[in-house]
Parts: C-alpha cells; structure tokens; sequence
C-alpha cells in the first residue's frame, strides 16, 4: 500500500517536537473533503532550529529550492515563504513552508502550536483551514463551504457558510447567534430577505475576499521584483549544488535585494 509522502514528511518534521503542522490541499485531504492534493504546505516554529532540522530532512531526499524566499528566519518574519520539491520515483513532491500564515492572528497562531503540542500528525482546525482558503481561487469558496458544514458550533457555521440555504436554515434556527454576529459578517443581518438577495451578497463578500488577498500578494510581489529578475541566474547557480550550500547561495544573492518583509520596501521607497 502506497503512503502519503507529506504525512511521511509530517511525520520526519516533527521527530521529538512539533515543528510543522499541516495546512491548505493536504488538511483538506485530512478533514476528508478531498481524496488527494498534489502539493504540502505546512505551517513551521519561527525558531533556528526547526528550520535547520526542517532544512536536514530536506536535504536526505536530495530537495531543492523552487522560486521564493530562502528559509531564513529573517525573511519567514516578514511573512514569505520558502518552497522546494524533489522526485521520488516518478513522482514531483512539492512542499512549501511559512511561519506567519495569513490571517490568523499572533493569539490565534499561538493557540495552534498549544492546541497541536501532543498532536501524532498535526493539521490545522477547520476554523483555521477556512481562513487560509480565503485565497484568490474560485475553487477554494467552495472548499470554504464545505468545511461550514463540517463545523459543530452553529457560530462557526454561521460564519463561514457559503451556501444561502444554509444560512437562512441556521439564521432562522439561532436568531440570537445573528445578532450576536452581524458586526464580524454583515450579511448575516439581511438573511430574510430571501434566498436570490443573500446570494448576492455572497458573491460580494467572496470578490472582497478575493480582492484583499490580491492586495496582500500584490506587496510581495513588487517587493519581489528584483529576486524574480535574478532568480533565473542563481538557478543556475545552484545548480547540483547540495541543498544546504545552495541555501547560502541563495541567502547571500538574496540580501542584496529582497527586503526580509515587504513593508520594508514601501518604507524604503517612499
């Protein structure tokens, strides 16, 4: 029987501590919404040693780094991300890592570390996994309504649906919990206008969803403008090179000119 190689990885991450904990395709594939996801992304300890433990099990499987931030405390603060993939076999294994997903809060990203501590295969909750899916994808909204009505607490639910009909169901089930949570989702207040009008106001919500998430990425990537023009070089560069003197390579072409956070460039050029 065939294993998963990103439970492996899970698995060797977190050898005597846990130090990354599974989000986005493959907790889908874990809350059993999906059969399979063709890449791993994981959510990692902001600490040296996880990175460098992280970076060792990389490199036993002779990995090497796609384009983006190097793994790097210092770029993993400003919210960037490291990716790297490798071949087994035939197969492409695709992994990516970050320390500061997006929008969850410091509270709340301290509250996963507590909450996965003991956890034998750590992946995010479905209140976290929802947040991360509010991407620039169609497709992920309907992951994201989906995950609702795994959710247990009608408040969660509430929140998070995407579907009309069910709001409208739980709306009218838990009036108070409406009222309680009209400010955080405004939509919530107009439920018995009927079903065409909340629909309406779904699509709007989801294109405000999109639209912030672009306005996030649109700053990494104008901050990034200079390693994406440099990157094919020091490709070539590390080209056969051992993962860990490829990863100082690339820390060292990476210094000269992509800021540790993206907000550093907006200081710097006015």
């Amino acid at each position: 029987m065939q294993t998963n190689i990103y439970i492996d990885l899970t698995r060797a991450f977190n050898r005597g501590k846990i130090r990354a904990v599974i989000c986005s395709g493959q907790a889908v594939v874990l809350h059993r919404l999906a059969l399979m996801s063709k890449d791993g992304d994981w959510v990692i300890r902001e600490d040296e040693e996880s990175l460098q433990y992280i970076m060792r099990v990389l490199a036993s499987f002779q990995a090497r780094y796609r384009f983006g931030a190097p793994l790097d405390i210092r770029w993993m603060k400003g919210g960037w991300s490291s990716h790297f993939d490798f071949r087994i076999n035939s197969i492409r294994v695709r992994t990516d890592f970050f320390t500061r997903p997006p929008r969850i809060s410091p509270s709340e990203l301290k509250r996963l570390w507590k909450e996965q501590e003991s956890s034998d295969l750590p992946f995010v909750n479905l209140r976290d996994l929802a947040e991360l899916k509010k991407t620039n994808r169609e497709k992920d909204y309907v992951v994201i309504g989906e995950i609702a009505r795994l959710m247990k607490d009608p408040r969660d639910q509430l929140l998070y649906s995407r579907s009309a009909r069910d709001i409208i169901n739980l709306a009218s089930k838990y009036p108070h919990l409406v009222m309680e949570l009209k400010k955080k989702r405004p939509l919530l207040a107009n439920f018995s206008e009927g079903r065409e009008k909340l629909e309406e106001m779904l699509d709007a919500e989801k294109r405000a969803m999109i639209h912030a998430n672009e306005k996030r990425l649109s700053l990494y990537l104008k901050a990034a403008e200079k390693w994406t023009a440099l990157w094919p070089t020091v490709e070539k560069e590390i080209s056969g090179m051992p993962l860990f003197d490829a990863h100082q390579q690339i820390i060292s072409r990476a210094e000269e000119v992509l800021p540790f956070s993206p907000k550093e460039k907006e200081i710097n050029h006015g």
